[in-house]
């Protein structure tokens, strides 16, 4: 591509003449610089990569932008005053704005982005279109599909991964977009149909260093988005309903306690784990060429949770506004069997064994709210504490649990700190231990802690009786507990399915 048209899809700071230069493609990492590259050095919070360049130059960089000149470099280097923002618009320039070319559905949340993203994917792949899906578990371009690296990879692989699912037919594209990515400008010149935000609570706190930060970086995906787009908005947070009057997108707003929005969830029924409900149009609305009127249909869940209900009234209304049939909507949601480690039933038989994510406040509060609507005897929670996360996030988290324990007849939890499970970027200090562990003696629980997680949950395993629940609750340190407590359940012949 010739470089000076390509360079009219950035703000270019310094004087620089550059015609009649062609390059071959763009890089941002060096070692995947090849002859006739353009080379953008982007800072990242643990390098950067205007220290790559001359490195870049001797694997056949031709040209590099900049956010400062590198001395003692034979290149030309275009100045720009945000290189990350650069990449971005380079990148949709470079591949040809394939985002333009689908439909975008961009998903945001804390928690639940993943599952919501999937069952939104499925609903519509039911529908008979050609799909792709970017997120924290695959890159899935029509039926071909491959690990992710990043919840939303960076900008440039971005725009690749969307302008080959151009080159496949693909018609909708459901993304996962995390606050790293709207920080950082992945998603700079995405052009998105519908957007989403479900929910808001304390996180990634590491990297943004205040809520107040972590909140303008995920609600600019609402803020930002355009007036040809809608925003999918749940009344029932805050957060999210604060954001009906900050957008030029249409607002289609939802809720389970709300009956303000557009579309309203009744005669919830979390008796079992699953959710059954009525969805109810409340106010009419058009979309993809439908008029939406007052009306209601019927839902039945295969996969539990409270926060289930809530991600699968954003797929619900993503399918509408997609034109998907209700018939579809239906019959995907009654057999989507979810995504690992949320709120998943591993055994149900004399009693029920749950798996749970529970990484912060908000995820917490939603799974235990769950608890609450479900029959059972006796909760046993074996909880891996969370590492290198900071005291106060631990000691969040465990406020949380004291905040429901008295009406979940909750008197003790069975604590680890995964020793044997976790790496040293997850490794649980001793401060992090002492934060949970005062939280619950100040509330008068006593913790079984220990070091080990197969310990923690034989412990759980052993002490169920018929129709109690165990539930296996944690970060990084619980992704093994699954596994662990089938294995003990078999060795004590009792019948995993």
């Amino acid at each position: 591509m010739q470089l000076d048209k390509l360079l009219q899809a950035i703000q270019v700071e310094n004087n620089i003449q550059l015609q009649g230069v062609e390059v071959t493609g763009i890089s941002y990492h060096s070692q995947k610089v090849v002859k006739g590259h353009l080379f953008v050095c982007v800072r990242g919070y643990k390098t950067d990569g205007h220290k790559y360049l001359a490195d870049a130059v001797k694997r056949g960089a031709e040209v590099a932008v900049v956010e400062e000149i590198q001395q003692n470099v034979d290149v030309p280097q275009i100045v720009v005053s945000n290189s990350r923002k650069a990449l971005a618009q380079l990148g949709a320039a470079y591949y040809n704005d394939p985002s333009a070319k689908m439909n975008m559905i961009g998903i945001t949340a804390t928690n639940g982005k993943t599952t919501t993203s999937y069952m939104a994917n499925e609903i519509l792949e039911n529908e008979g279109h050609i799909t792709g899906l970017i997120g924290t578990v695959t890159i899935k371009n029509g039926d071909k599909s491959i690990p992710a690296e990043l919840t939303t990879p960076e900008s440039l692989d971005l725009q690749k991964y969307l302008n080959d699912m151009v080159e496949n037919d693909v018609s909708h594209v459901t993304m996962e977009v995390s606050s790293a990515a709207l920080e950082l400008h992945r998603v700079e010149k995405v052009d998105y149909n519908i957007v989403t935000l479900n929910n808001m609570s304390r996180e990634h706190m590491e990297m943004h260093g205040t809520f107040e930060k972590y909140f303008e970086a995920k609600s600019s995906l609402i803020r930002n988005a355009s007036e040809n787009s809608y925003a999918v908005l749940n009344l029932d947070d805050p957060y999210s309903a604060s954001l009906v009057d900050k957008t030029k997108a249409q607002v289609i707003s939802f809720g389970l306690e709300n009956k303000d929005g557009h579309i309203y969830c009744k005669n919830l029924d979390l008796s079992t784990g699953r959710g059954k409900f009525t969805v109810e149009i409340l106010k009419p609305f058009r979309a993809n060429g439908i008029d939406y009127k007052p009306s209601e249909f019927y839902i039945e869940l295969a996969v539990p949770g409270l926060h289930s209900v809530y991600n699968a009234m954003v797929a619900i209304t993503i399918g509408l506004l997609s034109g998907v049939s209700i018939t579809t909507i239906q019959k995907t949601l009654k057999e989507f069997t979810g995504v690992p480690r949320r709120f998943e039933f591993i055994y149900e038989d004399e009693f029920k064994v749950v798996d749970d994510h529970f990484a912060n406040p908000g995820n917490i509060n939603v799974t235990l709210q769950t608890l609450d609507f479900m029959d059972y005897n006796n909760l046993h929670l074996v909880y891996a504490i969370r590492g290198q996360r900071g005291a106060v996030i631990n000691r969040e988290n465990a406020n949380v649990v004291v905040e429901w324990a008295s009406r979940l007849g909750l008197k003790e939890v069975i604590a680890t700190r995964s020793a044997s499970h976790t790496t040293p970027k997850d490794e649980v200090t001793d401060d992090e231990v002492q934060a949970f562990l005062d939280v619950m003696a100040g509330a008068g629980i006593h913790v079984h802690l220990y070091d080990e997680l197969s310990d923690a949950i034989i412990e759980g395993i052993t002490k169920a009786r018929t129709d109690d629940l165990v539930l296996l609750a944690g970060c990084q340190g619980m992704d093994f507990g699954a596994d662990i407590a089938l294995d003990r359940l078999k060795k004590e012949n009792v019948e995993v399915k």
